[in-house]
């Protein structure tokens, strides 16, 4: 299963701008975030988001909820 090229290691990956938080293993989720990073420049405006732990409970803590 592929994911983010710069965050391969994380399964779950946030955008700032909505802060919306997106299952990289999910392929519907991965081919959204993709479509976004593309055409938004999302890692250019420096708008994503890793979590350690890399849990889906992390990014909710953290104000992000799922897309």
């Amino acid at each position: 299963m592929s994911r983010l090229e710069r965050f391969a290691e994380h399964r779950f990956v946030g955008t700032r701008d909505d802060m919306r938080v997106y299952d990289c293993d999910d392929e519907s989720s991965l081919s959204v975030v993709q479509q976004r990073f593309a055409d938004e420049g999302l890692l250019g405006r420096n708008l994503v988001q890793s979590f350690a732990p890399d849990t889906l409970a992390e990014a909710r803590n953290r104000g992000f909820r799922p897309a």
